[in-house]
Parts: C-alpha cells; sequence; structure tokens
C-alpha cells in the first residue's frame, strides 16, 4: 500500500468515527462513545477544563448526554488533515421541560486504527443557548 493509500484509509476511518460519534450522541450510549477513544485518550471539553483522561471519567462525562430526556446530534462540516479532524456539529438537548442548544467546534487526533487519542472541544459557556 502506499502512502497515499495509506492517508486515504486513515482518512476513511476517521470520517467514519466522526459519523459514528455524532451517531452515538444522537442515540447511543455513553460506553459505546467511549468505545470511540483509544486507551489512554484524553478529553478537554471545553478547552480550559480539566482533562480527562481514563475511561471511567469519559462515561461519566457521556452519561451527563446521554442520560438527557432528548438530544439531537447535527453535523454541519467535517476537515481531515493527516490524523486530525475538526468538525462543527450543533447538539439540542432537552431535560425537565427545557432545551439548550449548543454548537461546538471539536478538534480530535486519530491513531492507526480509527480511535480517538485527543478530543478537545472549542465552545464558551456563553455559546449554551436555552431555547
Amino acid at each position: 500500500m502506499t502512502a497515499d493509500q495509506q492517508e486515504l484509509a486513515l482518512s476513511d476511518k476517521i470520517a467514519a468515527t466522526v459519523q459514528a460519534y455524532i451517531d452515538h450522541l444522537n442515540g447511543g450510549t455513553a460506553e459505546q462513545i467511549a468505545d470511540l477513544y483509544a486507551d489512554g485518550a484524553t478529553v478537554e471539553d471545553p478547552i480550559g477544563a480539566p482533562i480527562r483522561r481514563t475511561r471511567e471519567e469519559l462515561v461519566e462525562f457521556y452519561g451527563i448526554i446521554t442520560n438527557l430526556d432528548s438530544r439531537d446530534a447535527t453535523l454541519k462540516w467535517t476537515k481531515i488533515a493527516g490524523d486530525t479532524a475538526v468538525f462543527e456539529f450543533t447538539l439540542v438537548t432537552g431535560t425537565a421541560g427545557m432545551s439548550f442548544e449548543i454548537t461546538p467546534v471539536d478538534i480530535m487526533v486519530f491513531d492507526e486504527n480509527g480511535k480517538i487519542v485527543s478530543m478537545r472541544a472549542v465552545w464558551e459557556q456563553s455559546d449554551l443557548k436555552q431555547l
């Protein structure tokens, strides 16, 4: 396999993982989202927040979203270069009769198997809007 073919194969794996991430935000479990991450991966969401480093911390973090009454994630765009993807999505969540919307930009770095090794989310508290 040529370097260009390997690059394409990784790009395809990354695109599939990004789509699976959005799909699991919509209807998956916290465990399914955590399964997209490599062992030892880090999550900084949002940038500046304490970095989550263990599977247990990832499951706890994503459980906040997956345990809400409703959630709807829509991928807006994705850019992939080398081992990195940058993408924007809108997430609308609902609980206790209230709805919230946020549109973060995530920066993810992947290993050769298409597993996430690092995720940093670009957003700030003022980006979270009550609908």
